[in-house]
C-alpha cells in the first residue's frame, strides 16, 4: 500500500472516529426534543379533556348564579386565549389563565349549597377535580422532560451541538403569580 493511500485511510479513520460521538449527541437531542413534544402533547390532551368538560360545568351552574358573570366571562376570555395561543408560551399562559378563572368558579359553586346538592353540577365537579389532578401530574411530567432536555442542550458536548443545529431550551409549565393564594369571592 503506498503512503498517500495509507494517510487518506488514515484520515478517514480520524474523521470517522470524531463523527461518531457527534452523530451520537444529536441524535440524542433529537430524541430529547421529541420527548418534549410528546410529553406537551400528553399536556394538551388533559387540557382539552378540562375544556371540554368546562361548557357542561358552566351550563349547569350558570342558570342558578346569573349574578355571577364576571367568572363566567373570565371562562369564556380564557378559553377563547387558548384557542387563538400560537405557541406553546401562550398556551401555558392561556391554561394558567383557564386554571385561575377556573378556581374562582369553584369558590363560587361552595358558596352556593343548592347547587351542590345538583347531581350535574356534582357530578361535573368531581369530573374537572379529576381532569385537574391529571393535568397536575401531565405538567411535572412535562417539566421533568423539559428538565431533562435543557440540560443535554446545556451541557458539553451537546450544548455545541445544539448551537450548530439550533436546538433551543424549552420553556418550564409554571404556575402564574399568586397561584399560591385562595382566591376570594365576596358577595356583599
Amino acid at each position: 500500500m503506498s503512503k498517500s493511500i495509507k494517510i487518506l485511510l488514515g484520515i478517514v479513520g480520524a474523521v470517522i472516529i470524531l463523527a461518531i460521538p457527534l452523530i451520537s449527541s444529536y441524535n440524542n437531542l433529537v430524541e430529547e426534543e421529541n420527548k418534549v413534544e410528546a410529553a406537551w402533547a400528553q399536556v394538551e390532551t388533559v387540557l382539552q379533556r378540562r375544556n371540554d368538560l368546562i361548557p357542561n360545568l358552566v351550563n349547569s351552574v350558570q342558570g342558578a348564579m346569573d349574578q355571577e358573570q364576571e367568572v363566567f366571562g373570565a371562562i369564556a376570555d380564557a378559553r377563547a386565549q387558548l384557542s387563538s395561543a400560537g405557541s406553546l408560551e401562550e398556551e401555558v399562559e392561556a391554561n394558567n389563565e383557564m386554571g385561575s378563572a377556573l378556581s374562582r368558579l369553584l369558590v363560587v359553586v361552595e358558596n352556593y349549597p343548592e347547587l351542590t346538592s345538583n347531581d350535574n353540577v356534582t357530578a361535573l365537579m368531581d369530573e374537572l377535580a379529576g381532569t385537574e389532578n391529571r393535568i397536575s401530574v401531565e405538567r411535572q411530567r412535562f417539566n421533568d422532560t423539559v428538565q431533562q432536555y435543557n440540560n443535554r442542550v446545556r451541557r458539553f458536548p451537546g450544548n455545541v451541538m445544539a448551537g450548530l443545529f439550533g436546538f433551543d431550551q424549552k420553556p418550564f409549565f409554571e404556575a402564574v403569580e399568586g397561584a399560591d393564594i385562595a382566591p376570594e369571592v365576596d358577595f356583599e
